[in-house]
């Protein structure tokens, strides 16, 4: 066996001898416990996927702020007949909706109207890839307008 360092007092009596012999066993417990948590693959990639998204949405609510700025900044600076206008056009277009939605109604007949709303459901559905998707596209159409222009 070992002999006890200068620090360790020796055991007295049996009494003391087994609180200590308790005591090392305790530590030992929570040495043995530490080891583990490290070598907890899974509990650890769970930890850093938490961290690595409560980070991820902190930037997200960071830029959302800057572009709500932003576009706060361009529709202050925008003239007053801008305003004007897009309000009126936006009124306008609600306007051709709603005629358009009540001859849709009238004229289309129902199995072309469960169709569209099938294809409406599948588009709200898959919006972030169709979102994606135009991004792309936008980009490659700027992409190709640049080089030839």
């Amino acid at each position: 066996m070992s002999n006890p360092s200068d620090h360790e007092q020796t055991a007295a009596t049996p009494e003391e001898l087994r609180e200590q012999v308790e005591q090392t066993r305790a530590e030992l417990g929570e040495t043995v416990q530490a080891l583990a948590d490290k070598t907890d693959v899974k509990t650890r990639a769970k930890e850093k996927t938490a961290e690595v998204k409560e980070q991820t949405v902190a930037k997200a609510g960071e830029l959302k702020a800057k572009a709500a700025q932003a576009a706060h900044s361009v529709q202050d600076k925008l003239p007053d007949q801008v305003k004007d206008k897009a309000a009126q056009t936006a009124a306008q277009v609600r306007e051709k909706t709603a005629q358009a939605g009540s001859v849709w109604e009238e004229k289309v007949p129902e199995p072309v109207q469960l169709q569209a709303a099938q294809g409406a459901r599948a588009v709200r559905d898959n919006r972030k890839l169709l979102a994606a998707a135009g991004g792309a596209t936008a980009l490659a159409w700027l992409m190709f307008r640049r080089k030839k222009g």
